[in-house]
């Protein structure tokens, strides 16, 4: 695989003509990977219109991937006029195959009352269905859902629990929440160190929370404590899934510590 450098020197743009040819005889996960490829600049010039068609290509043969990222564009408007009723559409056809991504989208398109009336429960189920597969995502909204009581009774412990299953995949924003939960004693036993370790986790993804949450713990904390904090995180690996670490996750700032 030259676009991965298995067995072969890595050269993404030998990679990409054989995509090529594979996709112009109708391959569909060879559609899927042109898509990629111009989306991502591998191997090709950056170009999301051209993403976009052959995303398009690939999800209409049912490939979930290409749908999934083809609701992605429309939702965002990239390479495409945006459009949430499509991106909902095509969420929806990768997320009824069962695609975490799909399902953890369309829960955020009930969620938000975009491209479909606002439906809290609906959203509920989807980033379950997507949390259920360990996908760190989904988990995380899930947790959220949680935490307000949206769509759900809010209940902290299951907020804790989920952002804990994210956090341990190395989900930035869930790592700060895990904190926050672990420096209020929200959901979780208060534990200063612990809180400490989460967000030097997620500030070191480039969280900002996070760093204004140690800012405030660390004025609090004996050097013993900080130690330890800093020992544990130090020694933290993320947990991989399926024999794969997990894909990055972007970083938000959805918490703060008291």
């Amino acid at each position: 695989m030259h676009t991965l450098g298995w067995g072969v020197p890595k050269d993404e743009a030998e990679g990409v003509s054989w995509f090529r040819k594979a996709a112009d005889s109708g391959h569909a996960d060879a559609q899927f990977n042109m898509g990629r490829a111009y989306l991502r600049g591998s191997g090709v010039t950056k170009d999301e219109a051209e993403a976009v068609k052959w995303f398009r290509k690939a999800a209409d043969q049912g490939n979930a991937n290409a749908q999934a990222n083809l609701g992605t564009l429309y939702d965002g408007g990239r390479g495409i006029v945006r459009d949430e009723v499509q991106a909902v559409k095509w969420f929806r056809k990768a997320a009824d195959q069962g695609n975490a991504t799909g399902q953890h989208n369309l829960g955020s398109m009930y969620a938000e009352g975009r491209g479909v009336p606002k439906d809290e429960s609906e959203a509920v189920k989807w980033f379950r269905k997507a949390a259920d597969q360990e996908d760190a995502t989904g988990q995380t909204k899930l947790a959220l859902m949680y935490a307000f009581g949206r769509g759900v009774p809010k209940d902290d412990v299951e907020a804790a629990k989920w952002h804990r299953k994210a956090a341990v995949q190395g989900h930035a924003a869930a790592q700060l929440n895990l904190g926050v939960a672990y420096a209020n004693g929200t959901g979780a036993p208060r534990n200063p160190v612990e809180a400490y370790k989460w967000f030097l986790l997620s500030a070191a993804k480039g969280n900002e929370a996070a760093r204004e949450n140690i800012a405030r713990l660390e004025k609090s904390l004996t050097p013993t404590q900080r130690a330890a904090g800093q020992r544990f995180a130090r020694e933290f690996a993320p947990k991989q899934i399926n024999g794969e670490r997990p894909a990055k996750q972007p970083a938000s700032a959805d918490g703060a510590a008291k």
